[in-house]
């Protein structure tokens, strides 16, 4: 098998965000998909929560399953984490894929509104997965619920949408995240990142706008590829699987996903 993959969810997210991407790369490649401490099946840490701390938790995930080097293909907050990993260990990383990636859009945010959405989410959150559970089973619900994520939420199968909702409600981490993660600012290192960089974008995403794409390629430089997936969301690997897969499969065989 090629190099290693290791896929990393985003907030509020979990190793099952990689359902239709999994068994594609598994053909060929040694697939890990991790939860992060905090999320899914991975408990709390004792320590906070953080993109370096998340960033050293990977590096020692890597050397417990004898992993030296690998591909990081990272969704949201996974992607934030994984250009850590590139950053402070970029002999660890073969390459790096970036799915609309968060950190460019967090960096500029204040960390008291988040602190105070995340106590207020944490209050509400057994309230929102009932509304969302609700939401599933119903088509004009569910655009409503799940359109700020998904571009057409009622594309997607429900169970799909059940496995991505779920656990996020569940994670005992989503909300210190949610406070944590903001303002820490990469955008000044990413010119550091050497390693060949995909950033891959839905043009519709609502929750990291297109922008940060554009931020990403400029900021990377040479070494980033940009491709743009039209009527997408915030989690291509879900809502254009199919495409996904072939583009990413290109960059990893370094054939270059505009040919």
């Amino acid at each position: 098998a090629d190099e290693p993959i290791i896929f990393i969810h985003g907030l509020s997210g979990c190793w099952q965000n990689w359902l239709e991407n999994i068994p594609y790369f598994a053909r060929s490649h040694r697939v890990i998909a991790v939860d992060l401490p905090g999320f899914g099946a991975s408990p709390m840490p004792p320590w906070e929560l953080t993109i370096p701390a998340y960033g050293r938790f990977l590096r020692d995930f890597c050397e417990r399953l004898g992993v030296d080097r690998c591909s990081l293909v990272g969704n949201s907050m996974g992607g934030f984490v994984a250009t850590e990993v590139a950053i402070t260990d970029p002999e660890r990383v073969d390459d790096l894929t970036l799915v609309s990636a968060a950190g460019i859009t967090w960096a500029r945010a204040r960390r008291e509104p988040a602190e105070m959405l995340a106590r207020v989410g944490r209050a509400a959150a057994p309230l929102v997965l009932r509304f969302e559970l609700s939401a599933i089973r119903r088509p004009r619900i569910r655009e409503l619920a799940f359109r700020g994520v998904f571009h057409d939420p009622n594309a997607l199968r429900r169970e799909m949408l059940w496995e991505n909702v779920v656990p996020a409600f569940q994670s005992p981490g989503t909300f210190d995240s949610m406070r944590n993660l903001v303002g820490h600012d990469i955008r000044d290192r990413l010119e550091e990142i050497g390693v060949p960089t995909l950033i891959v974008w839905g043009r519709n995403d609502r929750v990291v706008p297109i922008p940060a794409a554009f931020s990403y390629k400029k900021r990377i430089g040479d070494n980033a590829e940009l491709i743009i997936f039209d009527e997408c969301g915030h989690v291509p690997q879900i809502e254009r699987p199919v495409r996904f897969n072939r583009v990413v499969e290109k960059f990893l065989a370094r054939e270059g996903v505009l040919n």
